[in-house]
């Protein structure tokens, strides 16, 4: 699917910096002026070319009328107790997508989407309910992580510390794959903002052939498997996707994945009062994952009106990673962020598109 773009300006935001030479060299400019701007709107995260000085005033009159550096756009932005906020973006086409930034001590966390909506109807996840409009572009993936630091910090401001990317928003990233490949290396780019692989985190819900296709990649993001289920008959209830692709072929793709020394896959599990938070399934997950190096995130399911499910008790939470710890399993139960503002995990959807 691509964009149905309304302004047919350029947006040049996602251009490697060979298309941005390309672009400039078609306007009759010299090569350093693609890497001016490419400093500008990646590293220095600029947006308006009124504020590019170094570069001459004719140029950036001849840019505003035929480009744009991104064309997404704040439509609101909602503030938690816990510090979270939660941003409604607007893109080019009107589609709506949402991304959040989450403080901590020593780092900042951005959550982004890479879809408008989501094709594979998740039951616990409401960007699963609204389905696919369409894929976003690189640019539009990218802008999300620009135009929030810009939000938080404003425009061209260094943050204080380092800054994670998790793709856990809106969509499945492995279903847009080129696009956010795209986004991971210019994320990457040492030219640009310089975030390093290893803190861009990529979520799937088992996308098995990409799997495979991310495995081969020089720069490749963490993954992080969405599992929530330690059996196909309940991950088929949880997951539709989980039939084209169940769990003997997903956990031999992760098993062949190329982890380094220290490292772990990431295996997510939303946790589910009385469906997938027993004794019986955290012996069962310790069984999936006995062949690869894991470890497990357990998520206290944060619930909405439109899904059927509830949170399991954190005293059972606590019980079933008791057990799980025991038999050697790493797991880490994540602290809910935003709830109050519908930011936490697998509550992205763009509400007010309902009339939330």
């Amino acid at each position: 699917m691509t964009t149905g773009t309304a302004d047919q300006r350029t947006e040049l935001l996602g251009l490697t910096q060979d298309e941005l030479r390309d672009y400039f060299a078609a306007l009759g400019e010299k090569p350093y002026r693609s890497r001016q701007l490419y400093d500008a709107i990646n590293r220095r995260r600029i947006t308006g070319f009124d504020a590019m000085t170094d570069l001459p005033k004719t140029l950036r009159t001849i840019l505003e009328d035929r480009a744009a550096v991104t064309q997404t756009r704040i439509q609101s932005v909602f503030t938690s107790s816990d510090g979270t906020r939660r941003l409604l973006l607007k893109l080019v086409d009107n589609s709506e997508v949402e991304s959040v930034f989450m403080p901590e001590a020593h780092r900042d966390t951005v959550c982004i989407s890479s879809q408008v909506g989501c094709p594979l109807a998740c039951s616990f996840c409401m960007t699963g309910v609204i389905g696919l409009k369409r894929n976003m572009t690189a640019g539009e993936i990218i802008s999300q992580v620009a135009i929030t630091l810009n939000q938080v910090y404003g425009e061209g401001v260094q943050p204080p510390h380092r800054t994670n990317i998790v793709m856990m928003g809106m969509g499945e990233p492995l279903l847009n794959y080129d696009a956010v490949m795209k986004a991971v290396r210019l994320l990457a780019d040492q030219a640009g903002l310089a975030i390093t692989p290893r803190r861009i985190t990529l979520s799937t819900a088992g996308i098995v052939p990409r799997i495979y296709d991310l495995a081969k990649e020089d720069i490749r993001p963490s993954l992080a498997i969405s599992l929530t289920a330690p059996t196909d008959e309940l991950r088929d209830q949880l997951f539709p996707i989980n039939r084209k692709y169940p769990l003997a072929e997903l956990i031999e793709a992760c098993r062949r994945y190329p982890l380094g020394e220290r490292e772990r896959l990431t295996f997510e599990y939303v946790m589910l009062d009385q469906v997938n938070d027993g004794d019986l399934h955290a012996r069962q997950l310790i069984r999936l994952l006995s062949t690869i190096k894991a470890k497990v995130n357990l998520i206290p399911h944060n619930p909405a009106p439109e899904l059927p499910y509830e949170s399991s008790h954190m005293d059972r939470i606590i019980e079933f990673q008791k057990i799980l710890t025991e038999a050697g399993l790493p797991s880490f139960i994540r602290r809910p962020r935003g709830q109050d503002i519908s930011a936490a995990c697998g509550q992205l959807a763009a509400r007010h598109q309902a009339g939330a």
